[in-house]
């Protein structure tokens, strides 16, 4: 039911009045952290939030976040409706129109990495990336998947389109596979827990470590000796494990892909995302994928095999929606 409220706020927006509706917007927010406090705030605002990141003029827009209205009323990167309001002001514009407009330092960070999900090579000019993640994809990180399914894509008036997390998506190209005895887990690793951060949101999934090829990390977590499986390439794992790293509404796209650089760079021993030792790991390394009777609408269950260093780590999981 769309209330008085929403009907006069959409009204200035088509009159085009939105620095009328962003002095709206700070307001209820000031009011809401008042209320219910700053997370509180960030959700009973992020309607109107939303309504602005997505057809406000950029150089208006990206007043959302700015805190030059006083306390309370600047967005932060968890206020968020269909999804965060940053992703919904990275889906509107290119980086060179925001880039100039943009100044808290944590939303320039995921906007622009956002911007890079969606296409951008952001590498010729722009600021370097403190964690060192590239600005630009990766040739294996933007061949699995169509630029639309990248990012959520938002509507209008608010709610958003996104793919489901699946892997695998289908049946096809795999088949049966008897499995060996599991390999011993290993505990510790930094790279288990860097993957575990990343599905860490997902109550079912599970992380196991071995020493060992896939097919022994895949044992520690298959119902049984045979699974329909098989290999694929790390490109084509890839979107899914973006995706796994999409906690929920407040988190983005960019957010899937950090913590996944991260969890590489940690698989490849280096102290951090350092792009070449990622981009030997990802054209050494072995992915297997496998089915599991009991899988709901989302899914997830890939093994990566590292050979030189003889690791495996397995993730897999589902949950019904």
């Amino acid at each position: 039911m769309i209330t008085y409220e929403e009907q006069r706020h959409r009204a200035l927006a088509g009159e085009g009045r939105w620095s009328e509706l962003l002095g709206v917007y700070r307001q209820a927010r000031a009011a809401a952290v008042v209320r219910g406090g700053e997370d509180w705030a960030g959700v009973e605002t992020a309607p109107l939030g939303h309504l602005i990141a997505y057809a406000a003029p950029p150089e208006l827009a990206v007043r959302l976040f700015d805190p030059d209205g006083g306390p309370g009323t600047a967005a932060g990167v968890a206020d968020h409706d269909a999804g965060p309001l940053w992703e919904v002001l990275a889906t509107r514009h290119s980086w060179l129109r925001l880039a100039p407009l943009l100044t808290p330092a944590p939303v320039r960070r995921l906007v622009a990495h956002t911007r890079v999900l969606i296409g951008e090579d952001l590498s010729y000019g722009a600021e370097p990336a403190p964690e060192g993640v590239p600005l630009l994809l990766e040739p294996w990180e933007s061949a699995g998947w169509g630029e639309g399914a990248r990012v959520r894509e938002y509507l209008p008036s608010g709610g958003s389109c996104s793919a489901l997390l699946t892997l695998p998506a289908s049946r096809e190209g795999l088949g049966p596979v008897t499995l060996p005895a599991p390999g011993a887990r290993l505990r510790g690793q930094r790279a288990t827990r860097a993957l575990a951060a990343l599905v860490g949101w997902a109550d079912w999934a599970e992380v196991a470590c071995v020493r060992g090829p896939a097919p022994q990390a895949v044992a520690q977590l298959a119902p049984g000796a045979r699974v329909t499986g098989g290999y694929l390439s790390f490109a084509a794992a890839y979107p899914a494990l973006v995706h796994a790293g999409v906690a929920d509404r407040s988190h983005g796209s960019a957010h899937g892909r950090l913590a996944l650089w991260r969890a590489l760079a940690a698989m490849a021993g280096a102290d951090g995302p350092d792009r070449a030792e990622v981009n030997a790991l990802v054209a050494r390394m072995r992915c297997f994928t496998w089915c599991d009777p009991a899988d709901g609408l989302r899914h997830l269950h890939l093994a990566v095999e590292d050979p030189a260093s003889g690791l495996s780590w397995a993730v897999g999981g589902s949950e019904e929606l």
